[in-house]
């Protein structure tokens, strides 16, 4: 823990007096992710407008940095001194040469017409809703929807610097305002989290009354992410992690041919530890088994694919009442499921 930041004494921090990221009208939502009081912002600098906590927070290049770091796995430091969070931010030439040539085993087959169907939403309850992303450094599968309409604020986060990060900030304390937005969207996020618990309620927090939430989470993947890789959900545990929201929508977003398609990637790497040798499997893997996510297309709706899907989606509004589990339980269907 820096406790020189966290008891408001000075820290070293670059001279840069570029803009926020931020658009003006979201800049007063923020808050501190300590006590919830309101930030004085300045170009380099936010700081706790609560006299018992005065908690000072660094502004790198225009993206304020709230993090609490009593309770979260980073430091303050980890961003004024640009370590390695979750994104490498210098990539091996190799890497990226491999990232470029080898076909993606990856397919989101529902993304688009789900943020489509979100967008929609969104524009019908609001003239001008805000939205925000929890892990925005980089444009999710899909969302052009979104961007398409200017009247909808994106408010970007992460917990890495990145082409679209606006608002470093860890999920689970989120330094906004109770209610101060529109919808919240974690697309691939909850299995990196550790405790998607929190993070749910303080989603949960931040939406309006009525207020829209959309996720994306895996369920047969394999750990990604390096060592910030801790969770998966069944179709049912996803439903229970979102209990305290309505559903609007939810089933099969990555399916059986792509969950094949990374157990055989991973079935092959387990057999070799030089890197150069897992570059050369990676590159085998993903030339002889990329096709298979194209059956996803046709598998995607069957009732079979829920039990082998390779992630979910859950579409839901905050709600004041809270899924119990026995209702939870009685809403299984074998017929769902049974392939």
């Amino acid at each position: 823990m820096n406790r020189r930041a966290t008891q408001g004494e000075p820290f070293p921090l670059p001279i840069d007096n570029r803009p926020l990221k931020l658009a003006p009208g979201m800049q007063g939502l923020l808050r501190c992710p300590v006590c919830h009081a309101r930030l004085e912002l300045s170009p380099t600098v936010a700081v706790c407008q609560r006299a018992t906590c005065a908690t000072r927070y660094p502004i790198i290049e225009g993206v304020p940095v709230l993090i609490h770091e009593a309770n979260s796995i980073f430091t303050l430091a980890d961003f004024t001194e640009r370590r390695t969070t979750f994104f490498n931010l210098a990539p091996s030439w190799r890497s990226q040469l491999l990232d470029r040539i080898s076909p993606s085993i990856n397919r989101n087959v529902k993304s688009k017409a789900n943020y489509r169907r979100l967008t929609e939403l969104l524009l019908s309850d609001s003239p001008a809703p805000r939205v925000l992303v929890l892990g925005g450094s980089v444009l999710g599968v899909g969302m052009e929807a979104l961007l398409e309409r200017p009247a909808i604020a994106l408010i970007e986060s992460d917990i890495s610097f990145g082409p679209r990060t606006a608002l470093i900030c860890d999920g689970h304390d989120i330094p906004l305002e109770d209610g101060s937005v529109d919808a919240v969207i974690a697309q691939a996020v909850l299995e990196h989290v550790v405790d998607p618990y929190r993070v749910v309620e303080e989603m949960h927090r931040v939406l309006r009354p009525g207020g829209l939430v959309y996720a994306e989470t895996p369920f047969m993947q394999q750990m990604h992410g390096g060592r910030y890789d801790f969770v998966r959900f069944s179709y049912w545990g996803h439903r229970r992690l979102f209990r305290r929201f309505a559903e609007v929508d939810s089933g099969v977003v990555c399916g059986p041919g792509m969950a094949l398609a990374w157990s055989y990637t991973y079935f092959l790497l387990s057999f070799v530890r030089a890197r150069w040798a897992r570059h050369a499997v990676r590159l085998f893997a993903s030339l002889t088994s990329f096709f298979w996510k194209y059956f996803d297309g046709f598998l995607v709706d069957r009732p079979g694919a829920l039990k082998a899907a390779s992630g979910y989606f859950f579409l839901g509004r905050r709600s004041d009442t809270i899924l119990s589990d026995h209702e939870l339980v009685r809403g299984y269907k074998p017929e769902l499921t049974e392939a």
